[in-house]
């Protein structure tokens, strides 16, 4: 039987919390943790109050790329399904772009980055 968990989606924020996954997917993931390279975190001031609500802050981190293989992002990489990928847009504001990278660990995964360079 095939799994419906067909995304990877790495997270570095707050969809690590197990509160907004809850609220988010309807079910606390699990996960195995993994690097971003060519990355650096930002913090964002968020205003979205569901989104502050759901994290329980209103700063938020953000990647801006590099290009600089040293630079590298920990997180989380979670498996998904393409429903519940597609409620995690909802839940990211406007500031936040969903691409897909190669993480350390060689896995192609989703993750959302900062919006003002694409």
């Amino acid at each position: 039987m095939e799994s419906k968990y067909t995304e990877n989606l790495f997270s570095y924020g707050t969809l690590q919390y197990e509160k907004v996954q809850i609220d988010t997917f309807g079910r606390k993931l699990t996960g195995k943790m993994d690097s971003l390279p060519g990355y650096f975190l930002e913090k964002l001031q968020i205003t979205d109050a569901g989104v502050i609500a759901k994290s329980g802050e209103d700063v938020h981190s953000i990647v801006q790329f590099s290009g600089d293989p040293q630079d590298l992002v920990p997180g989380v990489v979670f498996q998904v399904s393409l429903e519940e990928l597609l409620k995690s847009d909802e839940y990211e504001v406007a500031e936040y772009a969903r691409i897909q990278v190669q993480l350390l660990s060689g896995i192609f995964a989703w993750v959302y980055v900062s919006a003002k360079k694409i």
